[in-house]
């Protein structure tokens, strides 16, 4: 028999041709490709899909600004406690161990009992870390109150990615995760906004605790009766029906290798039998009663009892993630952002609140506007603008888009960030006037923006049935590096002058965002190389009983 198996995952013909060889850029090809299921996420309504792209967004928000609230109440903790700045700064360090492991041992959770069991799990530690940050009297207070914050942080580290994937197909994947760094990079920068504001106030540095736990409870509550679970595995539904289990996806062994049969070379006429283009989808009402949606757990359909085993099983199996150049790459980007984070906000507190400046609590809340600016400018690039450029990109190359495309949009990044960080270094370290660091503010926020969309994007189409498993590893990574340079910051502005920390760290920026290159090169080479390990990876999971 011919193999008609899918092409190398990251190559997907996004518009056909016609008869006459012209493409039909007029209607794209839905990747993946809706069942007939009316439960099936991508089956929703525009309203119940974008309702639920809010909440998840909204989630990462709230988690990334009680993850970032705390500087704001370091002078208040030093002042009323005794606690120094150093014991702050290992908090700091914890709270990223927590975010990136706690990822990690929670994410089988998501494939065993639905998505919506992690969500509520990690918004009540977030809750409990608030009160405990609210009711600090010590400086182990301090430490574990940042690991429970951390760890409510980690369902938005690769479960709202996943979520995102559930219910918006390939072709709008950029934006979709733009509005999620957007989020994300809004809770980051505002976070510090507002705890300043109310460190600044007559309430005092302990109601930025209490305010995330107002929020944070009402969010439980809506989160609970508004979140539908997404949990829909489209490989044990055929044409509607629950069956038996299919045959794991075959992958061809040359990966793109054209073939008679393949989607690459089918005749239009051929495949438009079988293709759903963008137009066709019709809204139908869920076969599911509103109880069933809202289920604290949905179970996936090889559970077998509680699922300890099972839950083990995965988490050993997960580690293999690690093995994929596109989950270590994308790690290395969204964490160097991250790392960059503690450097400026260390030189925002421990520089601006003296002289020439003399700011404030609140005033230095401020200083996360330009970054908010520009991640939202980074964010749209990133987001909407990849996917006009890989649609642009596609025309020009017969109807095919490759993942790498996308990173072609990296480059910018790699000039406009390290020359953010260097300015905001060297406008602190000589006292300049607040136009010109604030402006390098812009552009780190621009960096962070872009250069985390393109790279998750980038790893979500390259190996589109491992989204949660490849934004796991992404999270380590991160998180890890994060850590480190958490830890590293305060010896290194020890060492040297703020001007040489900050050039040297903006030159690591621009090697770290120039790893595109190599990936736009070699990256389609490195799909193929690991395709076999893909598909064993994909048909082990599957198999886990």
């Amino acid at each position: 028999m011919e193999n008609s198996s899918p092409s190398l995952p990251g190559t997907v013909r996004l518009y056909d041709q016609q008869a006459d060889g012209a493409l039909d850029a007029s209607e794209i090809t839905l990747i993946p490709q809706p069942s007939s299921n009316p439960d099936d996420p991508l089956r929703w309504s525009p309203a119940r899909r974008y309702w639920h792209a809010t909440l998840v967004c909204f989630i990462a928000a709230l988690t990334a600004a009680t993850s970032n609230d705390a500087g704001s109440a370091a002078d208040g903790q030093n002042a009323e406690l005794g606690i120094s700045y150093d014991q702050i700064n290992n908090a700091a360090g914890v709270l990223f161990i927590a975010i990136g492991y706690m990822t990690l041992l929670l994410a089988p959770m998501v494939t065993l009992y639905g998505r919506r069991l992690n969500y509520l799990i990690c918004i009540l530690m977030g809750l409990g870390g608030a009160i405990w940050f609210a009711r600090i009297q010590s400086s182990s207070d301090s430490i574990g109150s940042q690991f429970f914050v951390g760890a409510s942080e980690s369902c938005a580290e690769a479960l709202v990615q996943t979520s995102l994937s559930d219910v918006f197909f390939q072709h709008q994947r950029g934006t979709v995760l733009g509005f999620y760094v957007l989020s994300t990079n809004i809770g980051t920068y505002l976070g510090p906004l507002i705890g300043g504001y109310i460190a600044d106030s007559t309430l005092g540095w302990r109601w930025i605790g209490w305010f995330a736990v107002i929020i944070s409870g009402g969010t439980l509550v809506v989160l609970y009766f508004g979140l539908e679970e997404t949990t829909f595995d489209r490989r044990h539904i055929l044409d509607g029906q629950s069956g038996e289990s299919p045959e794991p996806p075959a992958f061809s062994a040359e990966g793109d290798t054209e073939k008679k049969g393949s989607p690459l070379q089918e005749p239009l006429q051929e495949r438009r039998a079988s293709l759903v283009h963008v137009g066709e989808l019709e809204s139908l009402p869920s076969r599911k009663p509103y109880w069933k949606r809202i289920a604290l757990i949905t179970p996936a359909p090889n559970l077998k009892g509680v699922g300890f085993k099972q839950y083990g099983l995965r988490l050993w199996h997960m580690l293999r993630v690690f093995t994929f150049p596109a989950v270590l790459f994308a790690g290395l980007q969204w964490g160097a952002q991250d790392a960059w984070l503690t450097f400026y906000l260390t030189l925002e507190e421990d520089n601006w609140y003296g002289p020439p400046w003399n700011y404030t609590d609140a005033q230095d809340a401020v200083m996360n506007v330009p970054c908010i600016i520009g991640s939202f400018i980074g964010c749209i690039y990133g987001g909407y603008f990849s996917d006009v450029f890989v649609r642009w990109m596609a025309r020009r190359h017969g109807g095919i888009a490759e993942a790498e495309h996308r990173l072609w949009l990296m480059l910018p990044a790699a000039i406009i960030s390290p020359l953010g960080l260097i300015l905001f270094g060297i406008g602190t370290n000589n006292g300049w006037s607040w136009r010109v660091p604030y402006v390098g503010l812009g552009f780190i926020g621009f960096g962070w923006g872009c250069a985390g969309d393109l790279s998750m994007a980038y790893l979500m189409d390259c190996y589109p049935d491992m989204v949660l498993e490849g934004m796991v590893g992404v999270a380590v990574v991160n998180n890890t590096l994060g850590m480190i340079f958490t830890f590293a910051t305060g010896s290194w502005l020890d060492a040297q002058s703020v001007t040489d920390v900050m050039c040297e760290i903006g030159a690591l920026s621009c090697v770290f965002i120039l790893t595109a290159v190599p990936m736009i090169v070699w990256g389609k080479a490195a799909r193929r190389w690991t395709l076999r390990r893909y598909k064993d990876f994909i048909t082990t999971r599957d198999q886990i009983l």
